[in-house]
C-alpha cells in the first residue's frame, strides 16, 4: 500500500487513527514519509483556511488517541511541533483539540509532564517575540483581543486543573515552572502584567494551597526588583529645589490659589507627572501593585487574607526588610493591613517590633523600627491606643538599653539605641497629640521614660535626624509633655554629622518607608487609610511661643467635626480594658485634613503656605549631605 497524502485523500477518524498509529510506529524501523506529512500539518499555522483547520483538528485528535504509541526519543519532532504550537495563534476548535492532547500525553507518561506544564503556563501571556509581540499588544486593547484573552487562559487554567486530577504531584512541579518562566522586569508591562494575573489566578485556584505560597514569594520578588530599579537620584535635577524633599508630597487639589507662582516647589502631582512620565520600570510597578491590592481585596472578602498574610510576612522578612533601596513595594503589606487591622494590621506591627528588640542583626532592627515607626504614624486604621501601646514597647527597650550604658556619643556603637530614639519622636510628631486628647493615653505618654532616654549622655537629640528632633522638640514645648532641657529646645536644627553617622552608608538615620507613595495608580488605593502631614495639626505658635492646653485641643478638633466635648468629670467612660469613648472621638479625629500653620521663617521664607515636615522620602542623600 502507498504512502496517503494528508493533503489529497479524506479520512475517517478511524481510519486517520489507525494511519496515525502505524505512521508512529513506522518511523522506529525508519519509515518517515507520512510521519513527517503528520508533523507537517501540526507545524504549520500561517493563515489557515477552513479546510486546514478542520485536517489540523483531525490530526490533533488522531495523535490524542495514539499517544500510547509515541516515544520521547523517536518522535522528537512531533513533540516539537506540539509543544512549538500556541493557543493564542489558533480558534477555539484547534485550542479544544490542543489541550486534550496534552491531557493525554501528561497522563500516558511522567516525561511529558513537565512539558505539558511548561507549554501551558508559556500561554499565560501571547507570543512576545517580535512582529508577535506587537500585534499582541494592539490586539488586547479591543473586545476581540479581550475575548480571545478569555479563551485562551480559561482553557489554560482548566487544563492545568485536568493534569492535577490525573497527575495528583503537578502542582508541585508547577510551582517551580510558574517562578522560573515569570517575566523579567524588561519585558511589556501588558504581558508581565498578563502573568502576573494568571499567576494570582493560581493562586486562589483550587491548587493555590500547594503553588501559592511559592506565587505570592515570587511576585513580591519580582516587585522589589523593579522597585530597585527606580532611583531616587533621578530625581535630584539642577531644576529640583532640594526643599522638595522638605515637603510633603501630597497632592494640594484646592489650594492652588495658596500657592505663589514664583514658588519654586513641586506639588505631589507635578513630581509623578515629572518623574514617572514615561519611566516603564515605575508604570509596570504600579500596575502590578495595584493587579496585587486587587487580589489582596479579593481574599478579604472570601475570607483568606490572614492565610495570604502569613506567607506575605515570611516574603518581607526576607525580601522587602532587607532590600536597601525599597520604596514602594512594602505599600503591599501597608494595603493588606489597612484590609484587616486588627489581624494583619497588628501582625505586621507585632513582627517589627520583635525583631527590633529581639534579633542579632543591627541592620534588620534598625530597618524593622523605622518600619514600625513609618506604619505606626502613617497607618490611619492604627488606633490610638494601639499606636501608644507599641511606642512604649520603644521606649522601654530604649531605657533598659541606654541604663546599662556609659560615656557619651557614639553613633556607631549604639546605632539601634538611636534607631529607637529616632522611631520614637518620629511617631509622636504625627500621634502626640490624639494622645493628648484621651487621658488615659496623655497619662500613659507621660509616664513613659522618654525624658530619661533623651537626657541620657549618649545624647539622642544630637544623634537623630535633625528636622525630626527639631519637629518633636516645638511639640514638646507647645505641649509641656516633658521637662528636657530648655537649651535643646533652644538650640534648633541641630549638625546632621553624628545623624549621618549612625545611619551609615545605607542611611537608616533617613528611613521612612511609608512616606507618601508616589506611583499615580497605586496612590489611590493607599490615600483612604494614610495621615498625612497636612492632616496633623501645628501645636505652636512660631509668633508668640505660647503653647496650647488640651482644653483649646479639643475645642479645635471639635469645632472642625461638629463635636460635641464631654465633661471632664463624667464625658468619658472606660470599659474593662482601659477603651474609652475616645475611641470613637479618635476616629473622627484620623479623618480630618488639617491646613498646618506657616512654618516659612524658620525654614528660609520660600515656603509661604506649606508645613515642613519631619521626615525625608528617602532619597540615597539627604538635603543636609548634599
Amino acid at each position: 500500500m502507498g504512502v496517503p497524502d494528508m493533503d489529497e485523500l479524506s479520512f475517517t477518524d478511524s481510519e486517520l487513527d489507525y494511519h496515525v498509529r502505524n505512521a508512529l510506529k513506522a518511523v522506529v524501523q525508519g519509515d518517515c514519509d507520512f510521519y513527517n506529512q503528520l508533523v507537517a500539518v501540526i507545524h504549520h499555522k500561517e493563515r489557515l483556511v477552513a479546510e486546514e483547520v478542520a485536517l489540523l483538528v483531525t490530526c490533533l485528535k488522531a495523535v490524542t488517541g495514539a499517544v500510547s504509541s509515541i516515544h520521547i526519543a523517536h518522535h522528537r519532532s512531533l513533540l516539537a511541533a506540539i509543544f512549538g504550537m500556541s493557543l493564542w495563534d489558533y480558534g477555539t476548535d484547534v485550542m479544544d483539540a490542543l489541550v486534550e492532547l496534552l491531557v493525554s500525553l501528561a497522563s500516558s507518561s511522567g516525561e511529558y509532564v513537565d512539558l505539558c506544564l511548561e507549554m501551558l503556563v508559556g500561554n499565560f501571556i501571547p507570543p512576545s517575540a517580535p512582529p508577535s509581540a506587537s500585534y499582541f499588544v494592539e490586539l488586547l486593547k479591543q473586545p476581540r483581543g479581550l475575548a480571545k484573552k478569555n479563551q485562551v487562559l480559561d482553557r489554560v487554567h482548566s487544563t492545568l486543573k485536568d493534569i492535577a486530577t490525573v497527575v495528583p504531584l503537578s502542582p508541585l512541579r508547577l510551582e517551580k515552572i510558574v517562578r522560573d518562566r515569570m517575566p523579567n522586569i524588561y519585558t511589556k508591562e501588558p504581558f508581565i502584567v498578563m502573568y502576573v494575573e494568571n499567576m494570582l489566578r493560581l493562586e486562589s485556584g483550587v491548587m493555590g494551597e500547594l503553588v501559592g505560597s511559592t506565587i505570592l514569594i515570587a511576585l513580591v520578588d519580582r516587585l522589589i526588583d523593579l522597585d530597585v530599579e527606580i532611583a531616587w537620584d533621578e530625581i535630584l535635577q539642577d531644576d529640583f529645589h532640594k526643599g522638595i524633599f522638605d515637603m510633603e508630597l501630597e497632592d494640594l487639589e484646592g489650594h492652588a490659589d495658596h500657592i505663589e507662582q514664583d514658588c519654586n516647589e513641586l506639588t505631589r502631582e507635578a513630581l509623578i507627572q515629572r518623574f514617572f512620565s514615561g519611566n516603564l520600570v515605575a508604570e509596570k510597578l504600579d500596575s502590578l501593585m495595584v493587579l496585587t491590592f486587587e487580589h489582596l481585596r479579593s481574599c478579604a472578602e472570601s475570607g483568606r487574607l490572614v492565610q495570604v498574610f502569613e506567607i506575605l510576612l515570611q516574603s518581607f522578612q526576607k525580601t522587602i526588610l532587607t532590600a536597601y533601596k525599597s520604596k514602594f513595594a512594602q505599600f503591599v503589606m501597608f494595603y493588606a493591613c489597612s484590609l484587616d487591622p486588627e489581624n494583619c494590621g497588628k501582625m505586621f506591627a507585632d513582627l517589627l517590633l520583635n525583631i527590633f528588640v529581639s534579633s542579632l542583626n543591627p541592620e534588620w532592627r534598625m530597618s524593622a523600627v523605622a518600619y514600625l515607626a513609618s506604619y505606626l504614624a502613617r497607618a490611619k486604621f492604627v488606633p490610638v491606643s494601639s499606636v501608644a501601646a507599641m511606642l512604649e514597647s520603644v521606649v522601654n527597650w530604649c531605657f533598659l538599653y541606654c541604663k546599662n550604658q556609659e560615656g557619651d556619643i557614639n553613633p556607631k556603637a549604639h546605632k539601634v539605641f538611636y534607631a529607637g530614639c529616632q522611631a520614637t519622636m518620629y511617631v509622636l510628631c504625627f500621634r502626640m497629640r490624639q494622645m493628648l486628647v484621651i487621658p488615659r493615653l496623655k497619662s500613659q505618654l507621660c509616664l513613659m521614660r522618654i525624658e530619661d532616654i533623651l537626657g541620657h549622655p549618649l545624647k539622642p537629640l544630637q544623634v537623630c535626624l535633625p528636622s525630626i528632633v527639631e519637629e518633636f522638640l516645638r511639640l514638646v514645648k507647645a505641649n509641656h509633655v516633658f521637662s528636657l532641657p530648655q537649651s535643646f529646645v533652644e538650640y534648633g536644627m541641630l549638625e546632621s554629622e553624628n545623624s549621618r553617622a549612625f545611619g551609615g552608608m545605607e542611611r537608616f538615620d533617613m528611613f521612612f518607608p511609608f512616606d507618601p507613595c508616589l506611583l499615580r495608580k497605586c496612590d489611590s488605593y493607599i490615600r483612604p487609610n494614610y495621615v498625612y502631614w497636612s492632616m496633623v495639626r501645628s501645636t505652636y505658635d512660631e509668633d508668640d511661643g505660647e503653647g496650647t492646653s488640651d482644653e483649646d485641643v479639643e475645642e479645635a478638633y471639635a469645632s472642625r467635626n461638629g463635636m460635641s466635648i464631654p465633661d471632664d468629670g463624667s464625658g468619658r467612660s472606660y470599659d474593662d480594658e482601659g477603651h474609652s469613648d475616645a475611641d470613637e472621638f479618635d476616629h473622627y479625629l484620623d479623618k480630618m485634613s488639617i491646613t498646618p500653620r506657616d512654618s516659612s521663617n524658620k525654614f528660609g521664607g520660600r515656603m509661604q503656605r506649606f508645613m515642613q515636615m519631619p521626615s525625608k522620602i528617602r532619597p540615597s542623600a539627604s538635603p543636609e549631605s548634599l
